[in-house]
């Protein structure tokens, strides 16, 4: 039994896929239509003048950040959405023991799409996050 069942109908959404496959697009429109909170590392790799700028130094900061800010929505009894490419499974972990501590069911959804990657990521480093995608286990397809 969790710690900490939730009595309101809650849930965690991960939505995960490579550059471009279009993840942030739905994460944005599931958001509005649904009022959850939405959220992806790169919301926390911005500048002071709002704009994006990748910085690899910051990577363990940002998800860092993503996962708190994770936590203080649910804890504040919203739903969240969290879209991050997630190509290993160590990446999704701490997000399935959240939702499993907090007692919030989890949906994982992965997109497939290949559209222009917003942050114009190059081809190689595409490449070498598709050989490195992990299936999901069973009990969480």
């Amino acid at each position: 039994m969790p710690k900490n069942k939730r009595e309101v109908d809650q849930t965690l959404t991960l939505i995960r896929g490579l550059p471009g496959s279009g993840k942030s697009t739905l994460a944005k429109r599931l958001a509005k239509a649904t009022g959850a909170t939405h959220l992806e590392a790169d919301m926390f790799m911005v500048d002071r003048e709002g704009f994006y700028e990748f910085d690899p130094t910051r990577l363990d900061m940002t998800h860092a950040k993503c996962k708190a800010a994770c936590r203080e929505a649910l804890e504040d009894g919203k739903n969240a959405i969290v879209s991050n490419t997630f190509t290993r499974l160590w990446e999704l972990q701490n997000y399935f023991d959240m939702a499993e501590e907090l007692g919030i069911p989890l949906q994982i959804i992965e997109c497939h799409g290949k559209f222009r990657s917003i942050h114009n990521v190059p081809d190689e480093t595409l490449a070498d996050m598709r050989d490195r995608w992990e299936q999901l286990p069973k009990k969480y397809r």
